[in-house]
């Protein structure tokens, strides 16, 4: 017996994945200013004149926190269909996936130091 939320087609399935790209971008203001960043991220890469190999790596760790993102606000919305009363487990459930996005927040940063620092040392050394 084939489930009901399954996709028909790959046009469904595509159709139902922006629909959730769409609700994230609209309802998750962090995802908005994650975003933002992630464009300025690949400005400063273009004016830095990065190589293919560490505009590769920016564009991974981008897209990294965006999903990070993603994955916190399914379980947030899968706690929030469970229970809308307070519950300590659901409070720890939501505060460990939003952690994990500050974590992947957190190594985006580190990854951005490695690569743009010595990129706009040797920017500044051309001047």
């Amino acid at each position: 017996m084939e489930s009901k939320w399954k996709n028909k087609n790959f046009t469904d399935a595509l159709k139902n994945s922006l629909n959730g790209i769409n609700y994230i971008y609209i309802n998750e203001r962090n995802f908005r200013i994650q975003l933002v960043f992630a464009i300025i991220a690949l400005l400063v890469g273009i004016i830095l004149k990065l190589s293919l190999i560490q505009f590769a790596i920016i564009i991974l760790v981008i897209f990294l926190v965006l999903i990070a993102e993603c994955i916190n606000t399914i379980i947030e919305v899968i706690i929030d269909m469970y229970t809308e009363e307070y519950n300590e487990k659901a409070k720890i459930a939501k505060d460990v996936s939003a952690g994990a996005v500050t974590l992947m927040a957190i190594c985006s940063i580190i990854i951005g130091i490695i690569i743009y620092l010595p990129a706009f040392i040797n920017l500044l050394r051309g001047f």
